[in-house]
């Protein structure tokens, strides 16, 4: 009997997994703990019962006490049965620590290169960020840094950007998103794709998209 169930975005949404969200193929908790000794503590905590059912999750220990937890399989590639139970057990564990499920804003950034030949400049953007190239795409192998993509481009586009940033967001967090994004001088390039993604620019041109899990 396989060991994963695959969990789709809209499946784990619909379970209200207090504090948890779906971002860029991964759940996301943030907990404020009364210390950054109780922060440190429930970090270590977190991950002896990680041992314990042999499955990890990225773990971001700030102060003054913020426990930051990312949880995804890698063995599928994306969310599965285990990560919805593991983040039950750290919810669990956090409460018995005194920490507080944090409704704070949960982003996860890409760079994207608009190119029309990407195995020619991939060795290179490798090479400077000393990033791994995992299927076409470089990534950070700390997983500190963001990961990089390659846009396939038919036809040159002078005059614009190659670059642009892709800004992952909390589906029910995209609105405000992009309203604080245009009140402070942005424009709205495209809607064409939402939800899954609206495409804004700086008032130099300068593109960014907010994208999230609905309609992918």
């Amino acid at each position: 009997m396989a060991r994963y169930t695959r969990v789709t975005a809209a499946e784990f949404d619909a379970l209200h997994l207090d504090g948890w969200r779906f971002v860029l193929g991964a759940i996301h908790a943030q907990f404020t703990a009364p210390s950054f000794g109780a922060a440190g503590a429930l970090t270590a905590v977190i991950a002896a019962a990680a041992d314990a059912v042999d499955h990890h999750p990225d773990i971001d220990l700030r102060y003054p006490g913020v426990v930051r937890i990312s949880l995804s399989t890698h063995a599928i590639g994306g969310l599965s049965n285990e990560d919805v139970e593991f983040a039950r057990r750290v919810s669990q564990l956090a409460v018995a620590a005194g920490a507080v499920a944090a409704d704070a804003p949960i982003t996860r950034l890409e760079i994207a290169i608009d190119t029309m030949d990407a195995d020619r400049i991939r060795p290179f953007w490798a090479a400077v960020l000393g990033y791994d190239d995992r299927d076409g795409a470089l990534v950070d192998p700390l997983s500190v840094g963001p990961p990089m993509w390659f846009q396939q481009m038919d036809v040159p586009r002078p005059g614009r950007g190659r670059f642009h940033l892709d800004v992952s967001v909390p589906h029910d967090q995209a609105p405000s998103r992009i309203e604080a994004a245009l009140a402070a001088g942005g424009t709205m390039v495209s809607d064409e794709h939402a939800r899954a993604w609206w495409v804004l620019a700086d008032a130099d041109g300068n593109e960014a998209c907010i994208s999230t899990w609905q309609d992918r």
